[in-house]
């Protein structure tokens, strides 16, 4: 990669991306760098760090911008946990996921034979990275633009996601003068590198839910959220 970018044309692979994404670089070395992790980087070979730091604030801008301009009426204590559920890693990797990002990291050997390009921490800071990577080449509205609609309905749907489901799970325990619900891993599955778990939540009168995730806390979650449904109905 020439220093200043010149010459350089992106892969079928990467212009596939690029349209995915919805944005044509002009300068092709910025995106080629946001997929570039720390496994495979080297002096000629910037990895994402600096453009994930940088993305993480771009995200962080127009979410804020986008609730404010949502709800006009509502405050800092409902806008909080609006925004916390629309800027999470969790969110990013499942919006890499549906780019298919993971296909086209560039990840060192020992990274793809631990099954990085499936990883929520390396998808959600190359997420970040491709848009800052947008905003360095484009600008913030064309950043703006990409992530509103890669977002699409989750920001709609926020107040649903802005609800952490176990503290909510809780509070409902307790207002029925009830302990707080119990967690169990009743199974893990797949490879070290992709494991899935099951869990199973419990409230004291039996009443119970399970949901299966990638981590156990996204499965805790998961179940809360399951269980919540049921009780609330």
């Amino acid at each position: 990669m020439s220093a200043d970018g010149v010459g350089i044309k992106l892969s079928g692979d990467l212009e596939a991306f690029s349209t995915r994404v919805g944005h044509a670089f002009k300068r092709p070395e910025l995106l080629i760098r946001a997929l570039t992790h720390g496994s495979i980087s080297s002096a000629t070979r910037p990895d994402n760090q600096r453009l994930e730091f940088l993305g993480d604030r771009v995200l962080g801008l127009v979410m804020a911008e986008a609730l404010l301009k949502d709800d006009r009426a509502a405050a800092e204590g409902v806008l909080a946990p609006r925004y916390n559920a629309l800027v999470r890693k969790e969110i990013c990797a499942d919006v890499a996921r549906e780019i298919d990002l993971g296909a086209v990291l560039k990840l060192g050997k020992s990274e793809m034979v631990s099954g990085g390009r499936r990883k929520e921490a390396l998808l959600a800071d190359a997420m970040e990275a491709v848009i800052a990577a947008i905003y360095v080449d484009a600008g913030f509205e064309a950043a703006q633009g990409v992530v509103l609609r890669l977002w699409g309905s989750r920001i709609e749907n926020v107040e649903v996601d802005a609800r952490d489901p176990k503290t909510a799970l809780q509070e409902f325990a307790q207002g029925r003068g009830e302990g707080p619900p119990t967690y169990e891993v009743v199974k893990r599955a797949g490879p070290d590198h992709a494991p899935e778990f099951t869990v199973a939540v419990v409230l004291e009168d039996g009443a119970q839910a399970e949901a299966t995730a990638g981590s156990k806390r996204q499965a805790e979650q998961a179940a809360a959220r399951q269980l919540l449904g049921q009780v609330d109905q």
